[in-house]
């Protein structure tokens, strides 16, 4: 003759997880928003400071420096040797060009400081995200976590009752059954475990 399993003592409930509810901001791409608030100075400032701080620019910008001093000290020497022919527009000691590059200096090192503010204030908006972000995963697995100890709950409660039958042989079926059941759901414990340590280790590289 079987016993009756003991009464539920409390009423089951659905766990952490079915209930929960994020409340904050969707995950959103903060280089794409930045990226559509940009003016027009603003992306001309862009194009300015990629373009003079590459290879390019640097050669291009040799290249006609070495003219230009060639071209005058060749200008300078035949008209001293063969006078009457073509002048140096620029004789040593290159005054007009230091002029030249102290203009380009005196524009492009503003506009190359406002494309250093932009992307300080990018860098800025991306750490803030990234924080945001890192809160949400927190609360996340927090939630993930009680979620597990609520199953091991109800896992115990379920053994208590089904140790109270005798095991009879449609008993014991099921009682087979469900340690089968317990055992994949260890299985997944252990690997939700092992997913958020490596997730840890992760956050602490990047850290650092």
């Amino acid at each position: 003759m079987t016993e009756t399993p003991p009464a539920a003592t409390t009423p089951l409930e659905v766990g952490p997880c079915a209930t929960y509810q994020s409340t904050h901001p969707r995950v959103r791409n903060v280089m794409a928003e930045h990226e559509e608030q940009l003016s027009l100075g603003q992306r001309v400032a862009d194009r300015v400071a990629l373009a003079v701080g590459s290879w390019p620019f640097i050669i291009v910008q040799s290249v006609l420096l070495s003219i230009w001093m060639s071209v005058n000290v060749y200008l300078a020497v035949a008209e001293a040797r063969h006078p009457g022919l073509l002048r140096s527009w620029d004789p040593y000691p290159f005054i007009l060009l230091n002029l030249v590059l102290s203009f380009q200096a005196a524009y492009t090192g503003p506009v190359v400081m406002m494309s250093q503010n932009r992307q300080a204030e990018k860098d800025r908006l991306l750490a803030q995200h990234d924080f945001e972000i890192n809160r949400r995963a927190e609360e996340e697995v927090e939630v993930v976590m009680d979620h597990l100890e609520h199953q091991d709950r109800l896992i115990l409660a379920a053994i208590s009752r089904l140790e109270a039958f005798q095991l009879t042989p449609p008993v014991a079926a099921i009682a087979e059954k469900v340690e089968a059941l317990l055992r994949r759901v260890e299985e997944n414990d252990r690997r939700i475990i092992a997913l958020l340590a490596r997730m840890a280790e992760r956050d602490d590289a990047a850290r650092a």
